[in-house]
């Protein structure tokens, strides 16, 4: 069954289980998001434990795993200019901020855009987009992999249909591992300024800072012994993996990508880390976050690490073009790699981490929290609305605090948001208690089909487990969870 079915069977089910009429409104109007990062605990997908409030969240993941698997697969081949080296599998993009300086070039005639690439030196001007950039799709592409490699794979780890898995396999063969389509292991030519003698810069190691997703879903496979992520793709993942490693350890564009204090030094780290769990090299993790917290001696001394955080305010970020955007930004890596760290039970805890100015993950969300107003546009607060949901898994929601910010700023759209689903115990503050009645006519139809859990109990990466606060008790008769919506759609399936 193609994974592009799944919409059509959820319509189906849904002319057979009222409840998902009633659910699905909101839930197929949540467009999907590219969050700059995620990472997702693979004992938690796998453990299928999940907290009967996460049902919506669970939806939206379904749908956005058929949503994100439109255009696949995706290659760096796929591109109308090459690298300077003429090689097609070296990865290429053009520097974002990066615009044309013409007024020293001594032409007497107005230049054509190739000589204007060719010739002129190109400035940074912060926050200004410059549409040249789009003129190469690896950057956006290599985002599309992520996106449907981590929700392909929270798929089948929610609904175990191979359909996901057959997905995750073709488009990381086709951007990592077939002979015609592969990526170099570097990003020599990431970032790319325009102009006399085009080379790769530091800031290029940005562009593959989606590592972390793509680590989420494949984990989920990996660990749930998925059998279309066979041992061939995964040693040949692996190697390929392993050799960026060492491009990261020892290329000058990133090392000097890794001493930025800014968000470019938090998501270097990250996407370390994260590349080094996907190898199983733990202590080698551990390492690398712990030398970005940079350690009681050295922290806040700006030998980077946590140099980047300093105050709440995040001033590095604080006095970019777009300060909001860019706190967001930021504090999206440090959470990734906190949720990391959780899962390979790095101790202490990132989450209370405290640097020299006396900051935490948590004081620098407050901050964003309380400076919402300096948001250009709704869809800058949405960036932030995940991160508290994060945090409030990662440190606790006791008095309903970011719960209740959440529902005051995005209604009861936030549970059907996928972090909802990631982010637990945290909170729906009644929004699923409201719709129970409706839920609960669906019993009947769910009957003998394996429910969700009511304790909303989240499986760590040491394996312990937290109970959840739901924010309202519910009855048996109406825990109805994805499992239930998944086996009737698979009874459709077998119908049509």
């Amino acid at each position: 069954m193609s994974v592009h079915k799944t919409s059509a069977l959820l319509l189906f089910a849904a002319a057979c289980i009222p409840s998902v009429v009633a659910l699905a409104a909101s839930t197929y109007q949540h467009a999907l998001a590219n969050y700059a990062n995620v990472f997702v605990d693979p004992n938690y997908v796998i453990g299928k434990n999940y907290s009967n409030t996460t049902f919506d969240a669970q939806q939206t993941i379904l749908r956005w795993a058929n949503d994100s698997a439109q255009g696949g697969p995706w290659s760096v081949t796929t591109k109308q200019y090459l690298a300077p080296s003429g090689d097609k599998h070296d990865y290429t993009s053009f520097a974002v901020y990066s615009w044309a300086d013409c007024s020293h070039v001594g032409n007497t005639t107005q230049l054509t855009p190739e000589q204007i690439w060719k010739t002129c030196p190109y400035v940074t001007i912060d926050g200004k987009l410059n549409p040249e950039a789009d003129a190469i799709p690896n950057a956006d592409d290599f985002d599309s992999l992520a996106n449907a490699v981590l929700y392909n794979g929270l798929a089948w780890g929610i609904t175990g249909s191979s359909t996901y898995a057959t997905l995750v396999a073709t488009y990381i063969k086709a951007w990592f591992l077939d002979a015609d389509t592969f990526m170099n292991p570097n990003l020599n030519y990431a970032q790319m300024q325009r102009g006399p003698g085009q080379n790769g810069t530091h800031t290029g190691v940005l562009d593959l800072k989606a590592m972390a997703k793509i680590a989420s879903g494949i984990l989920v496979l990996r660990d749930g012994k998925a059998q279309e992520w066979t041992s061939d793709i995964d040693k040949g993942f692996v190697g390929w993996i392993n050799n960026y490693i060492g491009w990261l350890h020892t290329s000058p564009l990133a090392l000097k990508e890794k001493s930025s204090t800014n968000n470019h030094g938090s998501y270097y780290f990250t996407q370390l880390a994260a590349l080094q769990v996907m190898v199983g090299d733990i202590a080698g993790a551990k390492g690398t976050i712990n030398e970005y917290l940079g350690g009681t001696l050295i922290l806040g001394l700006g030998i980077n690490g946590f140099t980047v955080l300093m105050t709440a305010s995040q001033p590095l970020e604080s006095s970019r073009t777009r300060p909001f955007h860019y706190r967001a930004y930021n504090l999206a890596a440090m959470i990734t790699t906190a949720r990391i760290a959780d899962y390979i039970s790095l101790s202490p805890s990132v989450w209370t981490k405290t640097t020299s100015a006396g900051s935490t993950i948590t004081s620098a969300l407050s901050f964003s929290m309380s400076h919402l107003g300096d948001a250009t546009s709704d869809t800058e607060k949405q960036e932030l609305y995940p991160l508290v949901a994060s945090v409030a898994a990662g440190v606790g929601d006791a008095n309903n605090t970011y719960s209740k910010f959440l529902s005051h700023n995005d209604g009861s759209r936030y549970i059907t948001d996928p972090t909802f689903f990631w982010s637990q115990p945290l909170s729906d503050l009644g929004y699923v208690a409201a719709s129970n009645q409706t839920r609960s006519v669906t019993t009947s139809a769910a009957h003998g089909v394996s429910t969700g859990t009511s304790g909303g109990k989240k499986g760590g990466g040491n394996g312990s487990t937290k109970e959840g606060t739901n924010g309202s008790e519910h009855s048996a008769s109406v825990r109805v969870g994805m499992s239930s919506v998944v086996g009737v759609v698979v009874t459709a399936a077998l119908l049509l």
